[in-house]
């Protein structure tokens, strides 16, 4: 079962910057598709991000031009940078193979407030 360790989220003002990483446990060669899922207060968990290992991406329209997901073979990490965060991209941040499995880890909590 694969392992998943999220970090890098924070309290951040509108407009500014974060960048959250994920730890994965076993090689990123092994697993076609990572990605960033996102998680607000009442909503159901949505995927905002994913990269494949042919390194095509896909991203939600909502995140499109703020956010670029990567991986990071060597490290076994996926990135996602966070740009130009809004109040709207609060929410706890998980990482997870697309499609995802039932093994989530603890998620990186992101607020966006001023």
């Amino acid at each position: 079962q694969v392992h998943l360790v999220e970090s890098g989220g924070g309290l951040v003002q509108p407009g500014g910057s974060l960048r959250l990483s994920c730890v994965v446990s076993e090689s990123l060669f092994s697993i076609y598709r990572m990605g960033w899922y996102r998680q607000a207060p009442g909503k159901e968990r949505e995927l905002v991000a994913r990269a494949s290992r042919d390194a095509s991406t896909y991203y939600a329209d909502s995140v499109k031009g703020r956010f670029t997901i990567s991986r990071d073979h060597g490290k076994n990490t996926v990135f996602l940078q966070m740009n130009s965060l809004r109040p709207e991209d609060t929410a706890v941040y998980y990482c997870n193979m697309v499609p995802s499995s039932t093994s989530w880890g603890q998620g990186t909590q992101v607020i966006v407030s001023s």
